[in-house]
C-alpha cells in the first residue's frame, strides 16, 4: 500500500517557540479536510517567556487546539475568554471572519506541549458564522497498552463531541512505556501518522518526531507498538475533493477572497477586536508578495 515519509519544517511562533509543521508539506497539502499541523514542545520556559502569539484574522477553516502539557488563554473576537488544559480541545470556527490571541500565563514559568491543527471547512460552510467551541472532555479508550483519546469524528466506536463539517477522525495515542494494538481503518479515509513523543513502529515502520507518516487509504487496519514512552497523532478523513488555497492564516477558493479578507484585517474591518490581548495585533504580509499553496500535491 502507498505510504510516504515526509520531513516537518520547522518555524518559530510566538516570540520564541520552535514548532514542526508537519502540514501542509510540500508533497503532501491536505490529509482528508486537515490542512495544517504544528507540533510546539514539549519546552519548558521562565516566566514571561512562554508562547504570546497577538490577535490574527482566520477565514474558511476551523482551528483544532489539543493542549497535551501547560496552559494557554484563547481570546477572540466573540469576546470569548477560555484557558485550554491538558485533555482538552478548542475549537474555533473561522467561517466568514474571526480573530483571536493566545497566551500563556504572564507571571509564571511553565511547560508547553501543544498540537494545533486546521480544518478546512467545505465550500458549503466557508462562509457560515463565526464560532468558538470549548471541549473540557473527550472520549478515552484504553486498550493494548495505549491510552486513546478520541479528537475528532468516531473512533472504536466511540464519537467526539467537536462539531466538524467533513468525514474525518483525529485520535491521540499514548503509553507509559510497552504496548501494541491493531487499529481499525476507515477503508474510504486517507490517514497519516505524527510522532509526538518516543519512536514508535507504525505499520511496521519506526516513526520519529518530525516525519508525517503518509499512508494512503484502503487500508482497514493498522498495526502500532512501541516498546517506550510514546506519543503520536493519526489523522485521516475522506479525502477533500476541492481545491483550497493556503496563505497566512487564510484557507480560501481564489486569490480575490484572500486579497479581501487581508484587506479588511489591515482596515480594521470584518474581524472585530480583541480584547484584553498582551500582544500587539499581528502585521498582515505583503500581499504583493501573495505566494499560495493548493490543497493538493
Amino acid at each position: 500500500m502507498t505510504s510516504e515519509r515526509l520531513t516537518s519544517h520547522r518555524a518559530i511562533v510566538g516570540d520564541t517557540f520552535e514548532i514542526r509543521r508537519a502540514l501542509p508539506n510540500r508533497h503532501r497539502r491536505t490529509v482528508g479536510a486537515w490542512c495544517f499541523l504544528d507540533h510546539a514542545g514539549p519546552a519548558d520556559y521562565p516566566a514571561g517567556q512562554g508562547l504570546n502569539i497577538g490577535p490574527h484574522p482566520h477565514i474558511g477553516l476551523q482551528t483544532f487546539s489539543w493542549m497535551i502539557e501547560g496552559k494557554i488563554l484563547h481570546r477572540d473576537s466573540l469576546g470569548y475568554e477560555q484557558w485550554i488544559h491538558p485533555g482538552q480541545v478548542n475549537l474555533m470556527t473561522a467561517g466568514r471572519g474571526i480573530s483571536h490571541a493566545e497566551e500563556s500565563p504572564a507571571d509564571e514559568p511553565g511547560r508547553f506541549q501543544l498540537a494545533q491543527l486546521w480544518i478546512a471547512l467545505p465550500r458549503t460552510e466557508s462562509e457560515c458564522d463565526p464560532a468558538f467551541e470549548h471541549y473540557p472532555e473527550l472520549p478515552i479508550i484504553e486498550r493494548g497498552g495505549f491510552r486513546i483519546t478520541v479528537l475528532a469524528g468516531t473512533f472504536c466506536g466511540e464519537r467526539s463531541p467537536a462539531r466538524v463539517y467533513s468525514p474525518m477522525v483525529g485520535v491521540d495515542l499514548a503509553t507509559p512505556g510497552s504496548a501494541r494494538i491493531e487499529l481499525p481503518l476507515e477503508p474510504g479515509f486517507e490517514y497519516a501518522a505524527v510522532t509526538l513523543e518516543g519512536r514508535p513502529e507504525v505499520g511496521g515502520a519506526a516513526l520519529e518526531s518530525g516525519i508525517l507518516f503518509y499512508l494512503g487509504k484502503g487500508r482497514d487496519t493498522l498495526a502500532v507498538a512501541s516498546d517506550e514512552s510514546s506519543r503520536l497523532l493519526l489523522i485521516g478523513g475522506e479525502p477533500f475533493g476541492e481545491d483550497i488555497l493556503l496563505w497566512w492564516n487564510f484557507v480560501a477558493r481564489t486569490t480575490a477572497e484572500m486579497e479581501t479578507a487581508t484587506r479588511d484585517w489591515k482596515a480594521g474591518r470584518r474581524f472585530g477586536a480583541v480584547r484584553g490581548a498582551r500582544s500587539a495585533p499581528l502585521v498582515a504580509p505583503d500581499i504583493g508578495g501573495l505566494r499560495l499553496l493548493t490543497g493538493r500535491p
